[in-house]
């Protein structure tokens, strides 16, 4: 018997885009809440779509020089107080350790809600010469925030990521790496994902707790909001000086190394699926498809199921000699059943052949991104299948580019300020760089400043709140 949820089926985004995420996650059977509050079981399709993240990102992070490595979940409280901007802005989502064993600690143990007291920590162990820079070191791990509005995916207690580290002899070394890594997670957006995102750097008010600059990926969902794609920072020698990471120049003089920081994190997927999912259900870009076709066999009777069975068995393997993902659903299920499904899965391909494909030694292809069918030859089914995901995947960041600069704004006016954030818009205005003036902004509209684009005009306008004159070109937008 079907639950009430079951028969209810997709909210539309129309309705409620809250309850629609939610309902096409649980559709998807992407992940559900865990027992303790703010957690989040990752069930096998969610997860697998973060196996296919983590396989190209870390290809890509790999490339540059980086290697992994992994530090413990347990950081000592003292750590954790060296660097003072860092543990104030961190304390309100700590989780802390006190009793172990059955008895009271007699010092806390802090669960890593990032590692860079723990890392750097030894870093100061490992950097002793300029020889020993740039140390690149990335990881993959789980960290803890305390959240107190969790949402599946895009805000959890618990959430998977990668985290990088590094360490370098020039405050230009370090800020090139910082930028390296924002242009990654720009280009893995928008070639791999099919989003694209607006990067630049934080203001003061929104870079991370201890980094000197923090630069930042933004991307936009269906209903407007911003969402924070990845972030890279700048730390200085914010951390390098409290846990005096060292090291002896080619003159022998001693310097502090200068770092970065750089993440990206499960929230991804609720980008994913808020950046291309439809009122059917998920929506996946091909490239990181679990499932990239999946065949549906179709039977009148005992007979044409044998058949049409064998030939869906050797298409599946022909496409698999391909280096495709797909499925072959033989259940007895009725045809329309599996396409729904298939469908809520967001599977970009749908192979179906029945009695009279297999006599013209045919099949029909459905695309997910569209409401289209095609017919094609079973000879020439796996490139068929391979050209229509590569226009799948091309079609999907066309559509997200487009909503992007339909919905992105310059204004010059407060007024038009106020309608244009109204209306969900990304906003592109001037801002004189007065903190002041950036929280009251917030305060009235909710919309924060998501960064300082790296292309900033020559000239600018008035403060678009202030009468100040504008210093930079600001992007606001209401953000997840």
């Amino acid at each position: 018997m079907k639950t009430d949820k079951e028969n209810k089926g997709i909210t539309t985004r129309a309705e409620n885009y809250s309850e629609w995420y939610l309902d096409i996650i649980e559709a998807a059977e992407l992940a559900e809440n865990g027992p303790a509050k703010g957690t989040m079981i990752i069930k096998p399709y969610g997860f697998a779509i973060w196996e296919l993240i983590q396989a190209e990102l870390d290809h890509l992070i790999k490339q540059t020089g980086v290697q992994n490595a992994y530090f413990p979940l347990l950081i000592p409280e003292k750590l954790l107080q060296r660097e003072k901007e860092h543990v104030e802005g961190f304390s309100p989502e700590l989780a802390v350790v006190t009793i172990a064993g059955g008895k009271k600690l007699k010092e806390n143990y802090v669960i890593r809600p990032t590692s860079e007291t723990i890392m750097y920590e030894t870093f100061a162990k490992w950097v002793r010469s300029h020889k020993d820079l740039p140390l690149l070191i990335n990881q993959w791990n789980n960290v803890v925030r305390w959240e107190l509005r969790p949402r599946l995916f895009l805000r959890t207690t618990e959430f998977l990521w990668q985290e990088g580290h590094t360490a370098h002899a020039t405050e230009k070394e370090a800020d090139e790496r910082a930028q390296l890594m924002l242009q990654i997670y720009t280009d893995f957006a928008k070639n791999f994902l099919a989003i694209p995102c607006l990067a630049g750097a934080k203001s003061n008010a929104e870079k991370f707790a201890g980094a000197q600059t923090t630069y930042s990926v933004e991307a936009m969902m269906q209903d407007g909001k911003a969402l924070q794609f990845a972030t890279s920072h700048n730390l200085g020698q914010n951390f390098s000086k409290p846990f005096n990471i060292r090291f002896q120049t080619e003159d022998s003089s001693e310097k502090f190394a200068w770092q970065t920081s750089w993440g990206l994190s499960t929230r991804v997927i609720g980008g994913l699926i808020m950046t291309h999912s439809d009122d059917k259900g998920l929506v996946l870009p091909p490239n990181v498809a679990p499932i990239q076709a999946v065949i549906i066999p179709i039977w009148k009777d005992a007979i044409t199921k044998k058949e049409i069975l064998k030939k869906a068995g050797s298409i599946l393997s022909e496409l698999e000699k391909n280096n495709l993902r797909v499925k072959l659903d033989d259940r007895d299920s009725r045809p329309g059943e599996k396409y729904y499904e298939w469908e809520k899965k967001g599977v970009p391909v749908r192979i179906e052949i029945g009695p009279k494909d297999l006599e013209k030694n045919s099949a029909v292809l459905a695309r997910r991104d569209e409401d289209s069918k095609t017919n094609v030859n079973l000879k020439n089914l796996a490139d068929e299948v391979k050209k229509l995901l590569s226009e799948i995947q091309a079609n999907l960041l066309k559509q997200a580019e487009e909503r992007l600069k339909k919905n992105t704004k310059t204004v010059t006016t407060w007024k038009e300020f106020e309608q244009a954030i109204e209306e969900n818009k990304f906003i592109l205005a001037p801002w004189s760089g007065d903190a002041k003036v950036e929280a009251e902004i917030k305060k009235k509209t909710t919309a924060t400043i998501r960064c300082l684009p790296a292309d900033q005009p020559s000239k600018l306008g008035k403060c678009i709140y202030s009468d100040k004159p504008g210093k930079f070109l600001a992007l606001f937008a209401k953000a997840y």
